[in-house]
């Protein structure tokens, strides 16, 4: 059986979507002839936020857990100065000091073996000393594993592959500050040139990377949905005394949420209809919160926000409701979609071509687009899999809200005739990840 050794910073029991695509890895990669490793950080789920990324260990020691699956062996972590500032002192107090011991740490990780992921680096070293693996997969962000994965694999002759869940030095956030712009790009370009090949969540992503690495192959290994836990869930029956819509993760700074809120409002407050917003661990709860206690009582009853959960407890939580809200994420899809789509939950998704989301757009969106590929990644998978509607604009919304609203009074429930959603398991991704692994000289 041939064996990888998987870096991956995400990953359970921290509550990341992140984490899911390597996870689903290590549990499935063994069934089609692979031994994963991980090397990971020893997580807590003390806070259930955010709070969690920068918590220390529960302990000062590695664990290493070895089960029917693979083998995790969880590094201690320890918070930086600026996060040892921020749980001490709160967010908005030293944010300068932060910001530049911050970003101090950010250049000097790629300089030497340093900061708050060197723990990876050293437990992966040691390893490697006493046991030989057939690859090295190293998954980012953060893209300081790409380069330890590219000293290791150099150190003990081993192949490595890079695995681009999000862009790199594509991102714009990068890109806002010339010399970080550049000093990033050359990093990306000398450590994954060093790489045996590449593989990305999208062809979007893909054609991005040609640019910079037109002689490696690069893989695509979309995301999926966890297939041991949506047959879990199956039978879970759909909410039948209210029509509930459900919003799941982070909120973007391109996401209009507070024209949904207000249309949402609208509905409830001047249409009379009945329907229950449920918002799950979300990134963004304190300015939500605040922007929906300005709304009316009855709109106020009707939105609840709650903590993260596991995602084998939230997909729980999701089966029991009847509808899911998505917003538009352009040429980057994401992972909740593949729950919602495994949950088999009408996906409502806004907008298509929505003025004021456009402008939302033009203003924060992060990656530049390409007009080589699709930039409506979302939109193509739910017509592909017939999974949901895709709303126009803030006035469709209403029509389409009302729609809902008639179909629950009458059925007392919400339809979703989706198809060919099994192509989208995290087994078939594994299977092909176990392939290229396989086929490594």
């Amino acid at each position: 059986m041939k064996k990888v050794l998987i870096l991956a910073y995400d990953f359970p029991p921290y509550i990341s979507v992140g984490g899911l695509r390597p996870y689903c890895w290590y549990k499935y990669l063994k069934m089609y002839g692979v031994e994963p490793v991980v090397i990971t950080r020893n997580w807590t789920n003390e806070h259930g936020s955010s709070l969690d990324y920068i918590c220390p260990s529960p302990s000062d020691e590695t664990v290493v857990e070895a089960t029917e699956y693979g083998t995790v062996i969880k590094t201690p972590y320890k918070p930086t100065w600026s996060n040892r500032i921020f749980l001490k002192h709160g967010e908005f107090k030293y944010r300068f000091i932060r910001r530049l011991l911050t970003a101090i740490g950010e250049v000097m990780q790629f300089i030497h073996i340093s900061g708050t992921k060197k723990n990876l680096y050293l437990e992966a070293e040691e390893y490697l000393k006493k046991n030989k693996v057939d690859a090295i997969l190293a998954t980012g962000d953060p893209f300081v594993l790409f380069f330890y994965a590219s000293k290791l694999g150099k150190k003990f002759n081993t192949p490595w592959i890079a695995d681009y869940r999000d862009p790199w030095s594509h991102d714009k956030v990068f890109q806002e500050n010339k010399a970080y712009y550049i000093w990033n790009k050359k990093l990306e370009l000398n450590i994954v040139s060093t790489s045996h090949s590449i593989i990305t969540v999208s062809d979007f992503f893909s054609g991005k990377l040609l640019n910079y690495f037109s002689s490696k192959r690069i893989h695509v290994l979309p995301n999926g949905y966890d297939p041991d836990v949506i047959d879990e869930i199956s039978k879970v029956p759909q909410s039948t005394k209210k029509l509930t819509l459900s919003f799941v993760g982070s909120m973007y700074k391109w996401y209009p949420w507070k024209s949904f809120l207000t249309t949402f409002s609208e509905m409830i407050e001047q249409r009379g209809v009945s329907i229950q917003l449920n918002m799950y661990g979300i990134n963004m709860a304190e300015d939500i919160s605040k922007f929906v206690s300005a709304l009316p009582l009855k709109t106020r009853e009707s939105i609840c926000i709650y903590p993260r959960v596991p995602n084998k407890e939230l997909l729980t939580l999701l089966a029991g409701e009847n509808v899911m809200l998505l917003f538009n994420n352009y040429s980057m899809i994401g992972t909740k979609i593949f729950d919602y789509i495994g949950a088999r939950r009408k996906i409502v998704l806004c907008y298509h071509n929505d003025a004021h989301a456009l402008k939302l757009k033009e203003e924060f969106y992060s990656i530049e687009e390409n007009e080589n590929f699709s930039n409506q990644l979302q939109e193509d998978l739910i017509r592909e899999t017939h999974s949901g509607v895709i709303v126009e604009n803030e006035e469709d919304l209403k029509k389409v809200l009302m729609e809902l609203v008639d179909e629950f009074n009458q059925k007392g429930k919400i339809d979703c005739d989706s198809t060919g959603v099994e192509n989208y398991s995290r087994t078939i991704q594994a299977k092909k990840l176990a392939e290229i692994i396989k086929a490594l000289k």
